[in-house]
């Protein structure tokens, strides 16, 4: 998907490149509501990464050989998206040469990567099978974050949810 204000997003092509590179990784964020059965519009793919440090590595190369650069910055700020960049942060928010790309080491309201990654759902697209987030890690996340579009996907998310029968799942950030 595209806005005329942002650059076209190629989802596949950079989960292609992390899935080719061995990266460690979750997808979350809009994307991954799309792929559960969401109608939201989303223009970048929002992911959450192991913190190990050959996974570091792999995502450093991965985000370089896209031509990541950070959103909104100022192109005359040296800027590497590699493994010790990529230690120090939390959220990093970057344009690709497929499109606008988020990498978060911790995101809000997750119960973190490896509980993420234990709970996710496996999709195939376009010939790769990629980890996304579940549904119910996604409307923890959603809720966590609390802005009118999140709250919204939330309820969506929830009916999606109730249409598959499926019940809340007290493992992934409910409470009892």
């Amino acid at each position: 998907m595209s806005r005329p204000d942002r650059d076209p997003l190629d989802a596949a092509a950079i989960l292609g490149a992390l899935v080719a590179g061995g990266v460690d990784f979750v997808v979350i964020g809009g994307i991954a509501a799309v792929l559960h059965g969401s109608a939201q519009a989303t223009f970048d793919l929002d992911i959450c990464f192991s913190s190990d440090r050959p996974n570091l590595q792999s995502l450093g190369a991965v985000l370089v050989g896209l031509g990541a650069r950070r959103r909104g910055a100022d192109d005359a700020v040296g800027f590497v998206p590699d493994a010790r960049t990529l230690r120090r942060v939390e959220v990093l928010t970057m344009v690709t040469d497929a499109g606008e790309l988020d990498v978060l080491a911790r995101p809000a309201g997750s119960p973190g990567y490896t509980a993420l990654r234990r709970h996710a759902d496996e999709f195939e697209l376009d010939g790769l099978t990629v980890p996304v987030a579940s549904i119910e890690d996604l409307i923890t996340m959603k809720r966590a974050a609390g802005r009118p579009k999140d709250l919204a996907a939330v309820a969506e998310l929830e009916a999606i949810r109730e249409l598959r029968g499926d019940e809340p799942s007290r493992g992934a950030g409910q409470r009892p």
